[in-house]
């Protein structure tokens, strides 16, 4: 990609970053307020919220993808008559990927004696290890600041591991963040694959046919669950389709799964962003653990503990690699003009 190109595309994907840090503040909250009880007439455990979060979250998808007309990037085949839009079997491997996203996503924010910023420090600081990684496997070129962004991220990553909070996590946990880093890595995959690329329609081709199959099978997995589980676990879930319709909590459980819809667009539109993933994930994981971080402070008002001196260290680190990949390519743009 030239430094033109660069130029050119450089600030949508600085607004979809915006746009993720501004829904995933109250989601993150939201969740762990309803998990503890903090809102509504009753705490709703995190099994039980998946559901309900789940169904509004594909509901969301639905009305998101329908107002901005881009079911017509979509793969299309002929049924009755009719274009019907279909993913690609990669994008529906990616879809599957997301759909264990979102679930692991809400899970980890209602583990008890677990904060905000140190489960967001762990899973995010993941995926910015699975990033090079990728770029390796994918045989792109990263750049200068990527890689000192990604260790500035790295260090916050670190901090949260050394500052005593990891070595306690609950198994649950442990098992949820394990999961979830699985997950980004074969979406990560599949998008550097099929659609990093300054080709806007393979964007958009990419990101509809993954969100068609992410929510839906979120969904159809917890309802078989309910069906045929066993056990408390499994009674939790049931519970969530059946026990919050009249419940106080039920607005802010839909809100959670609205919100929840948001952070994918925003997100999946950051890491879609044609340039390397070493670039792309410390933007997109920078983004939501500051988003975390605001979510824990705002809930201290509430009763919960503050974020630690450790945890904010973690953000400060992020907000470096943050303000280290808006001026980085300034930086190569001026040296490269200087260099004519």
């Amino acid at each position: 990609m030239s430094r033109d190109e660069e130029t050119k595309s450089g600030p949508s994907v600085y607004w979809y970053a915006f746009g993720y840090f501004a829904a995933y503040a109250p989601y993150s909250a939201l969740t762990k307020a309803l998990s503890s009880g903090l809102v509504g007439d009753r705490r709703v455990s995190g099994l039980a919220l998946l559901p309900l979060t789940t169904m509004a979250s594909a509901v969301a998808m639905l009305v998101v993808l329908s107002a901005l007309r881009w079911w017509r990037f979509a793969t299309h085949t002929q049924a009755f008559g009719r274009a019907i839009p279909r993913p690609g079997p990669w994008t529906a491997l990616s879809g599957l990927a997301t759909a264990a996203i979102i679930v692991t996503t809400t899970l980890a924010y209602t583990f008890e004696g677990v904060s905000i910023p140190l489960v967001m420090l762990l899973m995010r600081g993941g995926v910015l290890l699975i990033a090079p990684v990728v770029d390796m496997l994918s045989k792109r070129k990263v750049r200068w600041f990527s890689y000192v962004a990604l260790a500035l991220s790295g260090l916050a990553l670190i901090d949260a591991f050394f500052a005593g909070g990891a070595g306690s996590l609950p198994f649950w946990c442990a098992i949820d963040i394990a999961v979830y880093l699985a997950a980004y890595f074969v979406r990560l995959r599949f998008m550097s694959r099929l659609a990093k690329s300054d080709d806007n329609d393979a964007q958009r081709r990419y990101f509809v046919e993954e969100q068609m199959v992410a929510a839906p099978v979120a969904v159809l997995s917890l309802v078989l669950l309910a069906l045929v589980g066993q056990g408390s676990a499994m009674q939790s879930i049931r519970s969530g389709f059946t026990g919050l319709w009249s419940s106080s909590t039920l607005p802010f459980v839909i809100l959670v799964g609205v919100l929840s819809q948001a952070t994918g667009v925003f997100g999946g539109l950051v890491l879609l962003d044609a340039r390397e993933n070493t670039f792309c994930v410390p933007l997109n994981r920078a983004s939501s653990i500051l988003a975390g971080v605001l979510a824990g402070l705002a809930l201290v008002t509430l009763g919960q503990r503050a974020p630690s001196a450790s945890e904010l260290f973690g953000a400060a680190m992020l907000v470096a690699a943050i303000v280290l990949l808006w001026v980085g390519p300034v930086i190569d743009k001026r040296r490269g003009s200087a260099a004519k």
